[in-house]
């Protein structure tokens, strides 16, 4: 039996050491210690989220929840997750009181240490620094298993914390159930930014070079007639896109995984913005009419899978020459294999003429890196563009009185955890992000002073600059000049958000 005390202790200590060596030995350790029905709500918590997902629970009802401290450690890990199983299940009439008794029944029972633990569990403000990265390493030391192994393992199950359950369970051995399998999907790959196609040449050599389109990622599964579909967050949006399921099971193969990614076109042929081919995925969907108003085109890119072999190991042109058999050649991503920098800019200037947001650099020889965001595949855009996550919006003046308008920009920091500022930015939003905004962040409000709002670090944005500067201002050392948002990206997670690693690269420093 552990106590939910040894783990606050435990992400205390990580978080004090910035050695990652000690940081691994101190999850190790812990990890040696817990009973089999203990370790996936440890390893969960210790990695920043809870396995129940959202339960529900906002600011107001932990603020209205609050207990004295108890002055004795007693709660087990066991009774936390049991907590929050229950917050998650409440729903309907009265769950706000009923979730308010829980959390208050919950606090109660913990110490002053321990509810600052929980309360960052659920704001998903866990900042000790023990992110996946570490993770894998401290369960690869507790149980003797191959770092790499495991690595992989998480790769494909999209899930580290279930993981680690099978490895504690069966040893080194249990790893072998998590490989690529149909309707199971998996991480999908991701691309860091390249400042040029100059830089990404030099980095990859002969490259293949694909139109990046603003569309929405999915990963298309199919044995026979069935067919799923699943979006870059691995929700099954099968029935949101009839005309894709149509479409794939007119190929002429029996199992197959494809990834790819499906757009809105224009009469011309152009295609929409993110936020038109978003429509089709909406909660309330009127699913003819939109149909008909906003059909989807599939453009794939990837073949993971293929009657009964995995191909997430073959390297890229074995994949792709593998999908250029297998697909209609309209429905492939554009492409060009190069490794001369002038053929690389005009292809790139034709990816934008074409009305996409640049091109995808891709070396050749590298296989599918499962939710990875390696060197292997580099993006190169148009305007220098960072994914964000906001921190905290300013109310406005004037014109924008009573709207949350001036936005706290953080990047994603995977060494220290959490996020650190960039500078902030008002620019770039029109009356309706606005609105929308001020909506979302009163609904993940954390907190505020007399003219900010901090909320709960949820939403990604892409923001435009012009460049990178050095500043003392900002914990990150960093600001970025002339930031605008170009849009919401409600398709990605934080998560998904660029890192302090790739803004220092882009700034050279």
């Amino acid at each position: 039996m552990c106590l939910i005390a040894q783990v606050t202790e435990t992400s205390r200590r990580v978080a004090e050491t910035p050695r990652r060596l000690e940081k691994i030995d101190l999850l190790a350790e812990l990890l040696r210690q817990l009973e089999l029905d203990e370790v996936e709500p440890v390893v969960a918590f210790l990695c920043g989220y809870i396995r129940q997902g959202k339960t529900g629970a906002g600011y107001a009802a932990l603020r209205d929840a609050a207990a004295p401290p108890a002055e004795i450690a007693s709660l087990e890990i066991r009774e936390v997750d049991q907590a929050f199983a229950s917050l998650a299940r409440t729903q309907g009439r009265g769950s706000e009181e009923r979730r308010r008794e829980l959390l208050r029944a919950l606090l109660a029972r913990a110490t002053q240490a321990e509810q600052r633990f929980l309360t960052g569990l659920l704001f998903g403000e866990i900042r000790q620094g023990a992110l996946e990265g570490v993770m894998l390493e401290a369960l690869a030391k507790a149980s003797g298993a191959d770092a790499e192994q495991v690595r992989r393992a998480v790769m494909m199950a999209g899930d580290i914390a279930c993981v680690a359950r099978s490895l504690f369970e069966s040893g080194p051995q249990g790893l072998g159930r998590f490989s690529i399998e149909l309707f199971r999907p998996v991480q999908p790959m991701l691309g860091q930014t390249a400042a040029d196609v100059g830089a990404a040449l030099d980095g990859l050599g002969e490259a293949a070079l694909e139109f990046k389109f603003d569309g929405a990622r999915v990963q298309v599964h199919r044995s026979g007639d069935e067919v799923m579909i699943f979006s870059r967050s691995l929700n099954n949006v099968t029935g949101a896109v009839p005309e894709i399921v149509k479409a794939v099971r007119g190929l002429p193969a029996r199992d197959f995984i494809l990834d790819g990614e499906v757009l809105s076109l224009a009469p011309d042929g152009r295609p929409q913005p993110f936020q038109v081919t978003a429509r089709r995925f909406g909660r309330k969907l009127d699913l003819d009419r939109m149909r008909a108003e906003l059909p989807l085109t599939p453009f794939w890119f990837d073949l993971l899978y293929l009657n009964g072999q995995a191909l997430i190991d073959e390297p890229q042109k074995r994949r792709f020459s593998a999908l250029e058999e297998l697909a209609p050649p309209d429905t492939l991503v554009p492409s060009v294999v190069t490794g001369d920098r002038e053929q690389a800019a005009d292809f790139l200037r034709l990816a934008l003429d074409r009305g996409n947001e640049g091109i995808m650099a891709k070396a050749r020889d590298a296989a599918y890196a499962a939710g990875a965001r390696g060197q292997s595949w580099l993006k190169i855009k148009k305007a220098h563009t960072l994914d964000l996550v906001i921190l905290a919006a300013e109310w406005g003046s004037g014109r924008r009185r009573g709207w949350l308008s001036n936005l706290h920009l953080g990047a994603r920091d995977p060494e220290k955890g959490g996020f650190a500022m960039l500078g902030k930015t008002f620019k770039g939003l029109t009356d309706e992000m606005l609105a929308w905004q001020t909506e979302q962040f009163l609904k993940l409000e954390i907190g505020r002073d007399d003219y900010t709002v901090y909320v709960e670090p949820r939403l990604v944005a892409e923001i435009a600059f012009s460049d990178i500067q050095v500043s003392r201002r900002y914990p990150s050392g960093m600001a970025l000049r002339f930031a605008r948002v170009k849009r919401y990206r409600t398709d990605k997670s934080p998560a998904d958000a660029d890192t302090v690693q790739t803004v220092r690269r882009l700034a050279g420093l």
